[in-house]
């Protein structure tokens, strides 16, 4: 543990990390309230929710980027001001919205989306020296982890026992009070000799190969977590032990922690694509448990402990790849990878899962995780031999 006691004993590590995991909270419920508030107060169903949601999602991807050249340029503050009062502005308004109306801002709203993540990996990169970034990230990875554990329930709790109108609402105010925490920290999104060093870089210069391969295993990585979260459910109801979903889940993402704080504890870095491609195989033969909840919990354990590793690779491989100055721009793309990740994930699983069966949900996310995983080893072996062509 001699790795942790290091990372947290440097000065604004701590405050970060604390103020990071509330910051994810509101937008870890985001996507519960939006499909409650549709599905069910607004009587539209789970396709109209979905719409909604998917729409949000490409606004959130799109936005990512340009929110990190506004950090990169002009600083984090001015950022926080834009997306505090863009973002609680939807959720202030979003319950007095139409559904034509509430699809166009949803749009909007998530292009305003207050960035936690990305302000998160870029301020671990600023503080933390690039010996001790994995074990930083690993703990981002497991807050991460814990922000999704607490996120969706809150959001279920205030909309099932008061209403997705207090539900909106609470979203509104919790993205102020986050946005005005951080705006009051103002973590350094880039160190002192990263800011006398800074110089313009050209994006074709530092998007090379090798990064985009980064960013490709970052959007695999999620495309397997969201399909298993899909396929799981499908399993459950088809066999009948949906009650027991919800502890599945927390097993799921308890061994995803454990397996990110391993991680953070190993002296050397696994490489990414390594991670990645044992991830989408283990993901694959999971659907053979079938049978009963807890063969399933079991089957489980060993793809979610590659989960919160291989996500902590990305944000250190992105760290060390993209310059400073253009870090914010470098992880705005990485939750763009994310993001879109989630949104192919989760909708093409539930296509097989519908017309095959729950185990072919997990295969095909594990297929997929493999197939991405094989392209940025391409990838980056093509950036290998360019090297000396270009040197």
């Amino acid at each position: 543990m001699q790795l942790y006691r290091r990372t947290l004993a440097l000065p604004g590590v701590r405050t970060l990390l604390v103020l990071v995991f509330f910051a994810r909270i509101p937008a870890t419920a985001s996507g519960m309230v939006l499909t409650l508030h549709v599905a069910v107060t607004m009587d539209r169903g789970y396709g109209a929710a979905g719409t909604v949601g998917a729409v949000a999602t490409i606004g959130i991807a799109l936005g990512a980027p340009v929110l990190g050249r506004v950090v990169d340029r002009y600083g984090l503050r001015p950022m926080l001001v834009i997306t505090t009062v863009g973002e609680a502005t939807f959720w202030a308004f979003a319950r007095f919205m139409p559904f034509p109306v509430l699809l166009v801002c949803g749009f909007v709203g998530g292009m305003l989306v207050l960035p936690a993540m990305s302000v998160g990996r870029q301020a671990i990169a600023a503080l933390v020296p690039a010996d001790l970034r994995r074990t930083a990230y690993s703990m981002d990875s497991v807050s991460t982890e814990l922000s999704f554990m607490v996120g969706p329930a809150a959001a279920v709790f205030v909309a099932t026992q008061f209403s997705t109108q207090t539900a909106t609402l609470a979203m509104a105010v919790g993205i102020v009070l986050v946005g005005a925490a951080l705006y009051v920290v103002n973590p350094a999104v880039r160190s002192e000799e990263e800011k006398a060093a800074a110089e313009k870089v050209p994006r074709r210069v530092w998007l090379t190969p090798r990064l985009v391969g980064v960013l490709l295993v970052g959007a695999g990585a999620v495309f397997i977590l969201a399909g298993i979260e899909v396929a799981i459910v499908a399993q459950m109801e088809h066999n009948r032990d949906l009650s027991w979903t919800g502890l599945v889940m927390i097993v799921w993402s308890a061994a995803s922690a454990v397996g990110g704080i391993v991680y953070g504890a190993l002296k050397r870095s696994v490489r990414q694509v390594t991670l990645m491609a044992w991830l989408g195989l283990l993901t694959i033969p999971i659907g053979l448990a079938g049978g009963t909840w807890w063969t399933l919990l079991l089957v489980l354990v060993p793809a979610s402990f590659l989960c919160a590793p291989t996500i902590a690779a990305t944000g250190e491989e992105v760290a060390r790849l993209a310059p400073a100055a253009v870090r914010g721009e470098a992880t705005g793309l990485q939750s763009s990878a994310f993001t879109l990740g989630s949104a192919v994930g989760a909708p093409l699983v539930g296509f097989v899962v519908d017309h095959a069966s729950p185990g072919w949900g997990f295969a095909l996310a594990g297929f997929g995780g493999v197939l991405i995983a094989g392209l940025a080893w391409a990838l980056a072996a093509r950036q290998r031999e360019l090297a000396p062509a270009v040197s």
